[in-house]
């Protein structure tokens, strides 16, 4: 979870009442954010306990099954899982946060080589004024909500070393917002984004745009099911024939009022909603539990899927 200053880009869909007939047997970003669609890569990550016991290096290769090409590199690593667990203890020692750090299978990695390989959001910035907002005049708005426990988001996924949190987060927001008009959860296609949503400013595992990916969806009429075209994270050849085998879609997409809490709020409490981010600290990198209080800067570079919002124990909002 995280506790979000205003500097989000936050997107939401008009859905479709309707799902392709081909594959209807087969369907069985101060607002909190619970986190779905590319946090997958920060919060599913298998943690070591936060002990001095698990500060060896070598026990972490093990941990992750690592093997560096040479001695060279090794030393490098070595040295940066080092840097990098002296951090996160001290950290954690400190006990002035709502959330904690853990070492991760992130651990032998910079911050800027964590932030290069996932962090590909490509607007670095709010969308402008938006004209309209279909949820402008709704009143009444839940005080917590969780879109998980009501069935409309997926279990997690992990983009791995490919930078497509967009087509993440985009294909969480389109699969919520179908299971709440439909009744049926569907894991949908992320590679198919990857592969297919390339004519434009989308270019796979090295960036792109949920507002451009849904714009793809729109003029391909849909998209199919992880099952049938699933995901690799490496961009690939498009397979139009999988890609034609539309399982859902879309009708429109629309901005959320940018730097309005209440208008995020009823968004979200609305439908699962897009956003991106800026997720460029260390402290992502190595998050593992607790409310997200820690710094939040403007550069957005990060698209994850809000799915809900609520009050902690100690009565931080998120």
């Amino acid at each position: 979870m995280i506790k979000s200053s205003l500097h989000l880009r936050s997107l939401f869909l008009i859905p479709n009442n309707t799902i392709s007939s081909t594959n209807r047997t087969s369907l069985a970003c101060l607002v909190l954010l619970f986190f779905s669609a590319t946090l997958l890569s920060y919060t599913a990550s298998r943690f070591l306990p936060e002990t001095s016991g698990y500060d060896s290096h070598e026990q972490w290769m093990a941990r992750y099954g690592l093997v560096y090409k040479d001695a060279d590199e090794k030393e490098q690593r070595s040295k940066v899982f080092h840097e990098n667990v002296r951090y996160i203890d001290s950290f954690n020692n400190a006990m002035n946060k709502h959330y904690k750090l853990a070492v991760n299978e992130f651990a032998d990695l910079t911050n800027e080589e964590f932030r290069s390989t996932r962090n590909r959001f490509l607007a670095h910035e709010c969308s402008p004024s938006t004209s309209a907002f279909r949820y402008e005049n709704l009143t009444a708005v839940p005080s917590s909500l969780d879109w998980r426990k009501k069935g409309a988001v997926t279990p997690i996924k992990d983009q791995g070393q490919c930078g497509c949190c967009w087509a993440f987060s985009a294909v969480a927001a389109m699969e919520g917002i179908t299971q709440l008009k439909t009744g049926k959860l569907v894991s949908l296609s992320e590679q198919e984004l990857v592969d297919c949503d390339t004519s434009g400013i989308d270019q796979g595992c090295e960036g792109g745009l949920m507002d451009n990916a849904f714009e793809f969806i729109l003029s391909n009429k849909g998209l199919t099911t992880e099952s049938n075209y699933p995901y690799n994270g490496v961009d690939g050849t498009c397979n139009s024939n999988e890609a034609s085998n539309h399982a859902a879609t879309i009708t429109g997409h629309e901005d959320v009022p940018a730097n309005s809490e209440s208008a995020l709020l009823k968004a979200v409490s609305s439908q699962p909603v897009s956003v991106a981010i800026d997720a460029s600290g260390s402290d992502f990198q190595f998050y593992s539990s607790g409310v997200f209080t820690g710094e939040c800067g403007t550069e957005l570079d990060h698209c994850v899927t809000a799915v809900g919002y609520g009050t902690s124990d100690d009565g931080t909002k998120y």
